[in-house]
């Protein structure tokens, strides 16, 4: 072999700035060739990475709609440079500036049969926890590719808005000890509500499920890029105006991030820059309670959240992963 199959990877990565696996030139591993990966990744612009492993490396495709539900619906599918194998369980923050700068987390790893794979074409079956079912991938113009769903759509499709019902917190009297186990987040009171994103358009859900009159929200679909998307919030009073105040992203495109810890979730949501006239993202505090205490109380609102970092979404649940703590007087 004239050249190595990471040359490019490497060419485009400095090993002593990014927390991406960078290794040394040589011998390239063996494998079955049936593992797949893909990253959710917030870089300049948010897509998601599928990466296939394949004689020795993992060829991989940036599509930035994600992978298509619907055999009607082709995405996009951009070739870029084969990854090394360790990037199948990468998870991390690239450092601004880098290339593929921003935050990379894992979205779904499985395996995956071969049915054909040629330079112009690769027909794939996967066996993942959100991504399963029948694809190909072919080649349009140069690195452009589509990605075409070949079998039925899933049934049940992802849950909807008024599907789910919120998580709820116990009620506590202090902060937990263990606080570094924990982010931190204020009660601003208000209607808790579930926000569903679809087709652009943004609807609200109280927490039994029936419509909400709500802030206009519309641009919503916008500043989430057109994705389908579910999130958790609560509709608050400001200065007479109402805003819906988001916390928790529970889907986001195809993919269902109950499961997916609350950390995770939050960091999610952070880089997806939910800001709008009647909308906008609420800030969190992970590790420290007692500051974030003392501002509730000075502010006059009613109670901070404490919430597990490692823990999942649990819908419908009073959980004791969430605890509401009421600031006293």
């Amino acid at each position: 072999m004239s050249a190595d199959k990471l040359d490019a990877y490497r060419s485009k990565r400095d090993a002593t700035r990014t927390p991406e696996p960078v290794p040394e030139p040589g011998p390239l591993p063996t494998g079955q060739d049936d593992t797949f990966v893909i990253h959710e990744h917030h870089a300049r612009r948010l897509h998601w990475d599928l990466r296939l492993e394949r004689d020795g490396v993992l060829a991989s495709w940036a599509i930035p709609k994600g992978l298509p539900l619907d055999p009607k619906t082709n995405h996009l599918a951009v070739h870029t440079e084969d990854h090394p194998i360790e990037y199948a369980t990468f998870e991390g923050e690239i450092a601004q500036g880098e290339y593929g700068g921003g935050l990379m987390l894992v979205w779904d790893r499985g395996t995956y049969e071969t049915e054909k794979w040629t330079d112009r074409e690769v027909k794939i079956v996967m066996h993942g926890a959100r991504a399963t079912g029948r694809y190909v991938l072919f080649q349009t113009d140069g690195k452009n590719w589509m990605i075409h769903r070949m079998d039925p759509p899933p049934n049940p499709g992802p849950p909807t808005a008024a599907d789910l019902r919120p998580m709820l917190p116990e009620e506590r009297r202090r902060l937990p000890r263990d606080q570094d186990a924990y982010g931190f987040e204020f009660d601003l009171g208000g209607t808790r509500a579930l926000a569903g994103v679809e087709n652009g358009e943004a609807r609200l859900f109280a927490e039994d499920g029936t419509p909400l009159d709500h802030p206009d929200l519309a641009g919503l679909g916008k500043n989430l890029l057109g994705l389908p998307a579910v999130l958790d919030g609560q509709i608050v009073e400001m200065e007479g105006t109402p805003v819906y105040m988001i916390f928790d992203v529970l889907r986001l495109n195809g993919g269902v991030l109950l499961d997916r810890v609350y950390r995770d979730r939050r960091r999610t949501l952070d880089h997806l820059s939910l800001r709008g006239p009647h909308w906008q993202t609420t800030p969190w505090f992970p590790g420290d309670g007692k500051p974030v205490l003392k501002v509730a109380r000075d502010q006059g609102l009613p109670a901070v959240l404490a919430k597990r970092l490692d823990s999942p979404y649990v819908p419908g649940a009073r959980s004791p992963y969430w605890l509401r703590v009421p600031v006293g007087d």
